[in-house]
């Protein structure tokens, strides 16, 4: 009885082991695809970002290539936005200089008028 318990525990465990084999399979298969799509996105995140490093991306690009792209372009548009807003300040105040003007013209018409 004893030795027949002892197969049934061998063969539980050498299920277990293949089961452990075929998972271990399944993860490596798993984090290959992975690192393959990683390499894809950072190459398309390149091409994106920078066409002229297009040729360039086909070797491995580095993460931190990608972060210190992506942190450019993220300045990029900080400093343009910066720049659209001091660009619209200085129409609106462009506009509100034309309307003064404006409205003083039409004070110096009426005034020109009254004098005829």
């Amino acid at each position: 009885q004893a030795e027949e318990e002892l197969k049934e525990a061998c063969a539980r465990q050498a299920l277990q082991l293949q089961e452990m084999g075929r998972r271990e399979r399944l993860l490596r298969a798993n984090a290959g695809r992975a690192k393959e799509q990683l390499e894809s996105f950072k190459t398309q995140v390149m091409r994106v970002c920078s066409p002229a490093a297009a040729g360039v991306a086909e070797k491995a690009v580095t993460e931190q290539q990608v972060i210190e792209k992506v942190r450019q372009i993220s300045d990029e548009h900080q400093q343009s936005h910066e720049r659209e807003k001091c660009l619209q300040e200085e129409l609106s105040s462009r506009l509100s200089k034309e309307k003064e003007v404006s409205a003083n013209v039409e004070v110096f018409k009426k005034s020109l008028g009254e004098l005829q």
